[in-house]
């Protein structure tokens, strides 16, 4: 028997599930057992509408919610997250698929079960790469723009079903709208009695039946209906098809395409799915853990993502991430460890076993009417309202990435990405800088304290004082650059320039050489460059850059009283006579030089 508190930390991170399974007792395994039976519950209908998106066979949204949830389970950080298959992940499955194969068809499912694979092992090897930090520069206006955007996608894709109408495969968003809007005469009546019955009291039962999970009342409700109308009138006088019994089994054994067209087919969109589905799951992750107090290794949930997409592309599964919705009931459930998560496709399988053949009833325009539910549930309306009202730049990424997706779902999100990225830069590269003089009213006190120049606040006709609040990087240089020279171009009496480092973040090579150059600049012209407050960090860049000598280890303080004094002496004598500013406590007793004032 392996002894857990002695395990080395390599085994840790080859078995992670060793850290929490000695915390399984009795008592744990009740609350788990309970949060893996709702949890199971609610998947059943959201893996058969989720298939029915990426246009698979409705049996593999539940071989998704199998296997993928266990080894996520078993290999990620979070205690509570639950893969599975979810509705962004599928939309983009189904618009990656669909132009190369028919849904549904044998070639569908290779391509998809490649894509599956390709994405666990891009998620699998940036996890081992560590480079778990990568979805933080994902911003969430980018996931609410992609997250919109894919459910207007899922609303158009089911209109043909909801209305009953013939509508070509794969037909982009404006070409559904188009060919809706010249065909909508020719709707089916029985058809749209059916999704519209079930679209009603699934919106009730979400509303006024809580305790009840509504996509299950919305199915019996809509499948009775469909199935009186069927036994009045005919399926061929209704034209209301059913999705047709599921297969009741163990998720069987598959084999992706591993011919190299396929691969070449579904390499991009796999990169998109295994980025998408890491934002997702990571952000679900640590939102729930922030209410269970827990701390989400995002390395170790890129590989635990990785490796339930690719033990689901041997299981029959497609493209798994987190879901929020079942992850959020599996912590509201009482889900103590991540063994709830594993149990709930033990129960799931269970329940398949049990209920499969009532599917065989359930109407293709029910299915139709809960996407429309799900589809706008998924669009955040409050987050979108306040991006709107107050955020500029955000507005424009949110725009740009929402439009980007109607008309190209698999670049779109890339597209929002680049965006926030470029305005993130932006931001970055100009960093605020401010023009500082010392405090009158503090003068006298012993703390020295700067405030930002007013018209009533008199300046050191000699000296620049400025505070750079950001990071002096190679991308910000040329806006800190141009403000230590506006600091001497607008008045060249200011050849001694103070610069304030408490604010700097970080400092790079082009950073450190911008110091350095604008030191040397400035003992040229009879001044000089002298930095205040200087972190670790940036010390230790200006030494590792070679730049401290020609800075001067002289010129670099800790604090400011030291500065001041050091500077003053360093002043021009015959300026300083004449001054009336005297903005520093050393100008009131002598001149630089030490001579005693007169005045």
């Amino acid at each position: 028997m392996i002894d857990l508190n002695a395990c080395p930390l390599w085994l840790y991170r080859l078995l992670p599930f060793l850290r929490w399974w000695p915390s399984v007792n009795q008592q744990t395994f009740k609350h788990d057992a309970i949060a893996a039976l709702t949890g199971a519950m609610i998947v059943l209908p959201q893996a058969v509408a989720f298939a029915t998106i990426a246009g698979l066979p409705p049996e593999y949204g539940l071989y998704a919610a199998m296997v993928p949830a266990i080894v996520g389970a078993l290999w990620g950080s979070s205690w509570h997250l639950v893969s599975g298959p979810t509705t962004a992940i599928s939309i983009v499955v189904f618009a990656s698929i669909s132009p190369l194969a028919e849904p549904g068809s044998a070639q569908f499912i290779g391509l998809t079960l490649t894509l599956t694979l390709l994405a666990g092992l891009i998620q699998l090897a940036m996890g081992l790469a560590r480079l778990g930090a990568l979805v933080n520069f994902i911003s969430h206006t980018v996931i609410i723009g992609f997250t919109a955007g894919a459910a207007i996608l899922i609303a158009t894709s089911q209109i043909k079903n909801f209305f009953g109408l013939d509508i070509p495969r794969g037909a982009h968003f404006h070409e559904v709208l188009i060919q809706f809007g010249t065909h909508i005469m020719d709707t089916q009546p029985w058809v749209l009695t059916v999704g519209a019955v079930t679209l009603a009291s699934g919106m009730f039962a979400k509303r006024y039946l809580t305790r009840l999970p509504y996509m299950i009342v919305a199915m019996v409700v809509g499948g009775a209906v469909a199935a009186l109308l069927n036994h009045e009138y005919g399926a061929e006088q209704t034209g209301i098809r059913t999705v047709g019994a599921l297969v009741a089994s163990f998720p069987p054994l598959s084999m992706p395409d591993f011919s190299l067209t396929a691969i070449k087919q579904t390499l991009f969109p796999a990169m998109i799915i295994a980025i998408l589905a890491l934002t997702e799951a990571v952000a679900i992750a640590r939102s729930v853990a922030v209410k269970s107090d827990q701390r989400i290794d995002s390395n170790q949930e890129f590989v635990g993502q990785g490796l339930s997409n690719i033990a689901g592309s041997f299981f029959s599964g497609y493209a798994s991430s987190g879901s929020f919705n079942r992850s959020g009931v599996n912590y509201a459930s009482g889900a103590k460890t991540p063994l709830a998560a594993a149990m709930s496709a033990v129960f799931l399988l269970l329940i398949v076993l049990l209920v499969a053949p009532l599917a065989a009833y359930l109407p293709v325009p029910s299915m139709a009417a809960i996407l429309f539910i799900v589809a706008w549930s998924l669009i955040d309306f409050h987050h979108i309202g306040e991006i709107i009202k107050r955020h500029k730049r955000e507005r424009i990424t949110l725009a740009i990435t929402f439009v980007g997706t109607l008309i190209d779902l698999e670049k779109g999100i890339f597209l929002g990405i680049l965006v926030s990225l470029m305005f993130y830069l932006y931001r970055t590269s100009q960093p605020s800088i401010r023009e500082l003089v010392p405090s009158h009213a503090n003068r006298d006190n012993q703390r020295r304290k700067f405030v930002p120049i007013t018209s009533d606040e008199p300046a050191c006709p000699q000296m620049a004082i400025l505070s750079v609040e950001g990071s002096i990087f190679f991308g910000a240089v040329e806006h800190v650059q141009q403000h230590f020279r506006n600091a001497d171009e607008s008045d060249p009496n200011k050849k001694h320039l103070m610069l304030t480092a408490r604010g700097i973040g970080f400092i790079d090579l082009a950073g450190a050489e911008l110091l350095a150059k604008e030191a040397v600049r400035r003992r040229k012209i009879g001044g000089g460059l002298y930095i205040v407050g200087v972190q670790p960090d940036m010390c230790e860049m200006l030494k590792r850059s070679g730049q401290v000598d020609s800075v001067g280890e002289d010129q670099i303080f800790r604090h400011k009283g030291d500065a001041i004094k050091a500077i003053y002496a360093r002043m021009d004598n015959e300026i300083c006579r004449t001054c009336t500013a005297r903005v520093f406590r050393e100008c009131h007793p002598a001149l630089p030089d030490g001579t005693p004032r007169s005045n």
